[in-house]
């Protein structure tokens, strides 16, 4: 990526995961003006940093390595409760799935925890600290990044542009001057996010692709690597491997684990893969009608008879 490029940020109205977000649902991982900055897990005591404003927030570190908390969570559509009372943690440096048939309350479950719905009833905290009623910029502030179902990129900028969106949102937030204008430190950031998520995620060839030209396989892999560059320490992964092939979904989750392995992240996956679920997740959550019926590592969700009957299917082994 060109320096004069690393130093504008785009305007487009459209949004995407990590980008600063006017619609609702890509607002979840979209950086702000509130007074916080995103989370490093590699922190081994509290920090403050100055946010731009002439303010500090406080950081979290590395004390808070429960990640995300959920804690009865109950959410209601007029008289319809589509998740009911469910409780699960996915800390940092593992892989959480959360699974269950369509319907189930997964993508709702998400919704809430970044920041999208607001639940009826329980609590949400993020390392340690409750965010149950913090707008969706808060929470990327500190720390917490998504990918939807339905990738939203920028189809006419290339993949390395897009990729450094993740990053360069979180710098500019909602900044007006920031947005067109970096310091030198900044664009070095920039770049060096960029580069390791295009060497992560392979991407290299494809750099000075555009977006809109390429393969479903291939703009997952950039959905993913725009959120890969941002400062996140909690990811939630929603689908990811829907519209990939064998071979693209075995790459997808070898990267995933590499992620957690090397940067002690946490991430919380929703995904039908149950291949790639089973490879790739530590710990499983089971949610069927909104309710949590299960949970375990792999082996015993595999071995559970009430999975087997609710989402995995009667004949599963």
């Amino acid at each position: 990526m060109s320096e004069d490029h690393a130093s504008r940020r785009p305007t487009e109205p459209e949004t995407a995961a990590t980008a600063q977000a006017s619609e609702p649902e890509s607002a979840a991982t979209a950086q702000a003006s509130e007074p916080e900055s995103a989370a490093t897990p590699q922190a081994s005591e509290t920090e403050s940093t100055a946010n731009g404003q002439g303010t500090e927030t406080e950081r979290p570190t590395a004390a808070h390595a429960t990640g995300l908390q959920i804690k009865d969570l109950t959410i209601r559509f007029g008289g319809n409760t589509a998740v009911d009372s469910a409780a699960f943690d996915a800390p940092l440096g593992r892989v959480t799935g959360l699974i269950g048939p369509n319907g189930a309350g997964k993508t709702t479950t998400f919704n809430a925890c970044s920041g999208l719905l607001r639940p009826s009833r329980g609590e949400i905290h993020l390392f340690g600290k409750d965010i149950t009623g913090r707008p969706p910029a808060a929470r990327a502030q500190l720390g917490l990044g998504r990918t939807f179902q339905r990738m939203d990129l920028f189809d006419s900028l290339t993949v390395e542009q897009n990729i450094a969106l993740g990053r360069e949102a979180g710098l500019a937030r909602s900044h007006p001057l920031k947005q067109l204008l970096s310091t030198p430190a900044e664009t070095r950031a920039v770049r060096a996010a960029t580069e390791e998520v295009l060497e992560l995620c392979g991407l290299r060839a494809l750099r000075r692709e555009i977006a809109g030209s390429l393969s479903t396989g291939q703009r997952r892999l950039v959905d993913l690597g725009r959120v890969l560059a941002g400062d996140f320490s909690m990811l939630l992964l929603d689908e990811p491997s829907s519209g990939l092939d064998t071979a693209e979904t075995e790459k997808f989750g070898a990267i995933v684990t590499e992620v957690v392995a090397e940067r002690g992240c946490g991430v919380l996956l929703v995904e039908h893969d149950m291949g790639l679920v089973m490879s790739v997740c530590d710990y499983l959550y089971v949610l069927d009608f909104g309710q949590m019926i299960f949970e375990g590592a792999p082996a015993e969700v595999r071995a559970s008879s009430a999975v087997r009957a609710a989402y995995l299917g009667s004949e599963a082994a």
